[in-house]
């Protein structure tokens, strides 16, 4: 059986739409909850896929979250490899800053639900399968990807969306991964963001309810046809 090793800095940040996915392509997922399990004799290089999961920490702050060193030096490990790497939201921001970009506060908050804008890269890219569909966007942070990333997205409010690293590593700034019929476990999660931002509670449920299915086989072929360039699985 095929192993992915992921990284998760939330309960309710978890694989989501992805966990099911793997399960079909015979991957057993082995889950490190940081802040809980052990920060050292991490086995990176093995594992045939490691995903870094998204979380409300910035990717710069290491001063304050000691952790988030260890962290860096598992995904300059993974980097080194050559072998499959994906990030999302935090873990596409980690990903930029090791592999030498730069992370940094953004000019506003992008929480809600809204369609990717794909570049001419993107559109010839694994997010080709997204076409306009909304998907959800979480994160105050934003990045200056590395020299030699593929730029594949954009949103109305960032330039920064997705990028890519060879055919191996593929960096999602949006969350494209969260299960609708969850997105309460994210209200609750986050109370204290969305109040201090003023979100519109009801448009996230709004925008959850309206994506329904629609998700799950965009996150299918977005990973079929991203795993296409690098096995047969």
């Amino acid at each position: 059986m095929k192993t992915a090793l992921v990284l998760q800095h939330l309960a309710f940040e978890d694989l989501g739409l992805l966990g099911p996915v793997l399960t079909r392509r015979g991957y057993r997922s082995q889950v490190c909850e940081i802040g809980r399990d052990g920060l050292t004799g991490l086995d990176v290089q093995q594992p045939d896929l490691m995903i870094v999961l998204g979380g409300p920490v910035g990717a710069y702050e290491s001063d304050r979250y000691p952790w988030l060193a260890a962290e860096k030096a598992w995904i300059q490990a993974r980097l080194a490899t050559g072998r499959p790497l994906l990030g999302i939201c935090l873990g596409a921001q980690l990903i930029a800053e090791v592999a030498g970009g730069r992370v940094f506060p953004g000019h506003r908050k992008e929480i809600g639900w809204s369609p990717l804008h794909l570049t001419a890269a993107g559109c010839n890219s694994p997010l080709a399968a997204l076409g306009d569909q909304p998907v959800l966007h979480w994160h105050g942070d934003t990045y200056l990807p590395p020299s030699e990333a593929v730029h594949l997205a954009r949103s109305d409010a960032f330039e920064q969306q997705a990028f890519q690293l060879g055919s191996n590593v593929l960096a999602l700034q949006f969350h494209l991964e969260v299960r609708p019929d969850h997105i309460e476990r994210w209200l609750i999660g986050h109370a204290a963001e969305l109040a201090a931002t003023g979100a519109d509670l009801e448009a996230l449920r709004y925008g959850a309810s309206t994506v329904g299915d629609a998700l799950a086989p965009l996150v299918e072929a977005v990973f079929a046809a991203w795993s296409a360039g690098w096995t047969s699985g």
